[in-house]
């Protein structure tokens, strides 16, 4: 931009994507865990770990400005209505303490860690759960934390793009937040062809800007 530089500038900070930081930002890193973000993982998202090094970069940037950091980690007891082998979509995957629900071990993890998925629900957007029986919708810790460090705008990155990065923005702008996604920083599970597309396209209709 063509600001001058004055002191608000001084705790700004660029990532290499050109995302700014600064104190009211915060870093959303979301389930960058080994049963999505490596190959073998029992929910491995093609190109899952090209996203480490990304979500690193802007973990740094954020860091060096002052910016709240977090993490969502799916973190599903063993067993749940959310697996299939229990009625429901997915394959076993992030249960609690397994290697698979374990941060991909590259990550820095430098930030506060919102849980989601771990009293049974479906756990898709950071911000909230829902029961799959009932469909009754409750929120994370992830507002209230936003909340006490006086966040007013999220930087979003991680796995996969079309489950928990787009219901964790569209959740984001429905609270009132500004958010940037890390359009590098982020993958598609693709299980309908385009999902991922149709991901980014949510977004951006929800008011996100998709770098």
């Amino acid at each position: 931009g063509g600001e001058a530089a004055g002191p608000a500038r001084l705790h700004r900070a660029m990532s290499g994507s050109d995302v700014r930081y600064d104190g009211v930002t915060a870093l959303i890193v979301v389930d960058l865990q080994n049963d999505f973000a490596d190959p073998s993982g029992s929910l491995s998202v093609r190109d899952g770990e090209l996203v480490i090094p990304v979500a690193n970069r802007e973990i740094s940037a954020a860091g060096s400005a002052g910016s709240y950091i977090v993490y969502s980690q799916d973190w599903h007891p063993p067993t749940t209505p959310h697996f299939e082998k229990d009625g429901g979509l997915w394959p076993v995957h992030c249960v609690q303490g397994t290697w698979g629900a374990t941060f991909h071990p590259d990550l820095q993890v430098v930030g506060d860690v919102v849980h989601k998925g771990d009293q049974g629900a479906d756990g898709y957007s950071a911000f909230s759960e829902r029961d799959p029986l009932s469909g009754e919708t409750a929120p994370t810790i992830l507002q209230r934390l936003l909340q006490e460090h006086d966040v007013e705008r999220l930087v979003v990155c991680g796995l996969a793009t079309d489950f928990c990065v787009v219901e964790t923005v569209t959740d984001a702008r429905d609270l009132g937040y500004d958010v940037v996604v890390v359009g590098d920083g982020i993958r598609a599970v693709d299980r309908k062809a385009g999902a991922g597309a149709r991901a980014i396209q949510r977004m951006r209709e929800a008011g996100a800007d998709v770098t």
